[in-house]
């Protein structure tokens, strides 16, 4: 296997599962708040707040992961 077609793996492979594990994080957070939501209504102002900051922090790992990918695979 040439080093090309190997680094090539490895950034897709490294992509994704960094994509896999923002999307089961995602999805933990999203039915977590949708749970508190139907338990106490009164704070969901406070509870999608915090979700959506949660989310953004989420999704920072796997932009990070591909950026750092790209920048390897850029390195051969």
């Amino acid at each position: 296997m040439d080093v090309a077609a190997a680094a090539a793996l490895g950034t897709g492979i490294a992509v994704g599962l960094a994509a896999l594990g923002g999307a089961v994080g995602n999805g933990l957070v999203t039915g977590k708040t949708v749970e508190s939501i139907a338990r106490q209504p009164e704070l969901r102002g406070n509870l999608l707040t915090t979700m959506f900051i949660s989310v953004g922090l989420i999704e920072a790992i796997p932009i990070i992961a591909v950026v750092i990918a790209f920048m390897l695979f850029g390195k051969l």
